[in-house]
């Protein structure tokens, strides 16, 4: 069974970082999902797939996954890129797009 630990990233909807403080530990899928001919609900028998578990740091995430006896990876975290944006600029006379009311 094999583990993917990462850093999620913060929700675009939103400027606040909540929820993405932590590092989380998910299991990968062993069997496919499938559809149920009837309902038509998409399902599957591997339940180690729902389970999503978040750790203060990504060392107590590794700590876990090796006691457990898991293979991991760890995806690298991502910084987002600043975006400075001025007001002033939304009346400088070069712009690319005219402003208009």
């Amino acid at each position: 069974m094999t583990a993917l630990i990462f850093h999620p990233a913060r929700n675009a909807m939103q400027s606040g970082k909540g929820k993405s403080r932590h590092w989380v530990l998910i299991h990968e899928r062993t069997s496919p999902v499938r559809i149920d001919p009837l309902m038509g609900y998409a399902s599957s028998s591997d339940t180690d797939s729902q389970v999503r578990l978040t750790f203060d740091s990504l060392e107590a995430a590794e700590e876990y996954a090796r006691s457990q006896g898991l293979a991991y990876q760890v995806m690298p975290e991502h910084e987002p890129t600043p975006k400075r944006t001025l007001y002033v600029d939304n009346f400088k006379a070069d712009r690319k797009t005219p402003w208009t009311h």
